[in-house]
């Protein structure tokens, strides 16, 4: 893993090892598409409150990005995704250390109605009205790849919310990320 110091010197994707790179934190996106329509939310806390953005967020210890996806969408917006796709895979370095590595979601199948809950509240859009100025400032690079089919792979450096630098590739194929490791017991030295 690489140190805090060194990222916090990182002002572009060049200067990272982006195969040595490890995230603090893997999380997952999802964006329900439908009939020409986009289902949003609007995040009312965590990393990015305020903006609108796709339900998502952090693995929970044990579990994998499709888990998480599904899980995520049912507890910010109460519905169940039927037909998770991956679409693509961030890695987000930001210049005061903290990192994430995100694996996006597309679904078109849903069971239930979406519901404002504690963290989110919904936003249906229209595919050609999508608000890129409320959300974070790489979505109008990669999302529309998403609404596309298009697969993508890529790294992005940021200062807080403000987008210093990118790579971003076409793939064929994007594998979700597998389970987050359960936390260790301090004592032993096992896991819980």
């Amino acid at each position: 893993m690489l140190n805090k110091a060194a990222m916090t010197a990182a002002t572009s994707v060049d200067d990272i090892d982006w195969d040595a790179w490890q995230a603090k934190d893997p999380a997952t996106l999802v964006f329900v598409i439908r009939d020409g329509r986009i289902l949003l939310i609007r995040k009312k806390r965590g990393l990015g409150r305020g903006k609108v953005n796709g339900p998502g967020g952090k693995l929970d210890p044990g579990e994998n990005a499709v888990e998480c996806a599904a899980r995520e969408t049912q507890e910010e917006l109460g519905i169940r995704v039927t037909d998770l796709e991956c679409m693509g895979e961030h890695k987000f370095q930001f210049i005061d250390g903290y990192s994430i590595h995100c694996w996006v979601f597309r679904a078109t199948g849903f069971e239930g109605e979406p519901v404002e809950t504690d963290e989110a509240i919904p936003l249906w859009r229209s595919l050609d009205n999508i608000p890129y100025d409320e959300m974070w400032e790489d979505d109008r690079i990669w999302l529309p790849m998403v609404i596309e089919g298009q697969r993508f792979s890529a790294c992005w450096v940021f200062d807080d919310d403000r987008m210093l630098d990118y790579q971003l590739d076409k793939v064929e194929r994007v594998v979700p990320g597998g389970p987050r490791p359960l936390p260790k017991d301090t004592e032993n030295g096992n896991q819980q």
